[in-house]
């Protein structure tokens, strides 16, 4: 097995604790207008403080030279690499609960996403636009360097247009044997 070469980590987001407070009031709004939660309020505020903080606690998001690795969840945990040369936008939200308390949302969009919306949305990073130009201008470092010459670690190895027309006949003759067989079943 290859071993693993660590990447320098760039920057180490931080999260603000304001971000728990925006969590609380927005769940309890939910609560509320959802009118059958209502009598689920006072449970909300009492063991609602403690998940949003074991929440915010097991948040990481991290700039790599090459990656910007997210985990994050508490039941269900989720941990993501996205490459960097695969970004291909980063948006910021901030809606009027948000603004009350200076936060943001900051949403990653990748080339070749296969659902609609943000890939990754992360609330409450503390200095969110400074992070977001760091990710963006390491992107554009990265790409001008693989752009160079260099060979991105997704990349396919180059082929020539013989080599070319053989993968092509083949995934042909593939896709055939494969609609030959569904005839068959049907």
């Amino acid at each position: 097995m290859a071993e693993k070469k660590e990447e320098k980590i760039i920057w180490d987001a931080e999260f603000t604790p304001k971000v728990r407070t925006y969590w609380l009031l927005n769940g309890g709004l939910v609560l509320l207008f959802s009118i059958v939660g209502i009598p689920l309020l006072p449970f909300w505020f009492i063991f609602g403080n403690k998940i949003t903080g074991r929440y915010l606690n097991r948040m990481r998001c991290t700039l790599t030279e090459k990656n910007v690795r997210v985990s994050k969840g508490i039941l269900v945990r989720v941990e993501k690499t996205v490459p960097l040369d695969k970004i291909t936008d980063m948006g910021l939200v901030q809606g009027p609960l948000m603004r009350l308390y200076g936060l943001h949302a900051l949403s990653l969009e990748t080339a070749g996403q296969s659902s609609a919306g943000s890939l990754i949305k992360l609330e409450g990073i503390k200095d969110v636009e400074t992070f977001r130009e760091a990710v963006l201008g390491q992107r554009d470092t990265l790409v001008a360097k693989l752009s160079d010459g260099s060979t991105p670690t997704t990349a396919l190895p180059a082929m020539t247009s013989g080599t070319t027309e053989a993968l092509l006949a083949d995934i042909r003759d593939t896709l055939q044997r494969i609609e030959g067989r569904l005839g068959e079943q049907a």
